[in-house]
């Protein structure tokens, strides 16, 4: 059962708070502001035993210690129940030996999916999309991703996104198109004219990675 703590329906936005909330997971009851001072990735799913879910869950769970050491923790969603969620961990291990060690939210009343606008307020039946939200440790958003149920997500994308975020927190600096960890970054391009270079590369100036 999920215990709706400043939980509205509404469309959220990168730099809003997110909602915070109660409910029960395959790993014992959890609160979003559990997570604050560390990274989280809260995703949503469409429905348990479907087979990009299943290749989703078991790439997360191999990838779990490069997660790790990003210091972000993982938390997914759908509208199945806990034992629905329990029975599909427990087929998952079973089928691919892989254990799945991060909770998994019910949310039968979809009371989570639509405040996080994982479920559209108008939908014909309560399938989750494939939505992302990296959550920094201050609880805000920062980041989003949304995917329709037949296109699976990339963990590698996921990765890379959440390491570029915490660059940016961390360097004054900028990541540009295709940016990986270790590559080179982009300043911060001048404000005024008197910062203006004369090489003419001013608004595009890579440099080492920090």
């Amino acid at each position: 059962m999920t215990d709706a703590v400043q939980i509205e329906s509404g469309s959220l936005r990168i730099g809003d708070p997110a909602p915070d909330f109660q409910a029960r997971t395959t790993q014992g009851p959890v609160k979003l502001s559990d997570y604050r001072g560390r990274w989280l990735i809260f995703f949503s799913h469409p429905a348990d035993f479907t087979p990009v879910c299943t290749t989703e869950f078991v790439a997360l769970a191999r990838q779990k210690q490069r997660f790790d050491a990003l210091d972000c923790a993982l938390l997914g969603l759908s509208v199945d129940s806990l034992y629905s969620h329990l029975a599909w961990v427990r087929a998952i291990e079973g089928r691919f030996g892989v254990r799945i060690s991060f909770p998994i939210v019910e949310d039968p009343s979809m009371a989570v999916g639509r405040a996080f606008g994982m479920i559209d307020e108008h939908a014909a039946d309560s399938a989750a999309m494939r939505t992302s939200y990296f959550i920094d440790p201050q609880g805000i958003i920062r980041a989003t991703t949304c995917y329709p149920h037949n296109v699976g997500r990339s963990v590698d994308e996921m990765i890379r996104t959440l390491a570029a975020l915490q660059l940016t927190d961390q360097q004054d600096v900028l990541t540009p198109e295709g940016w990986q960890p270790g590559d080179d970054v982009l300043a911060i391009p001048a404000e005024s004219a008197a910062e203006i270079s004369d090489d003419g590369d001013w608004f595009c100036q890579m440099v080492k990675n920090p």
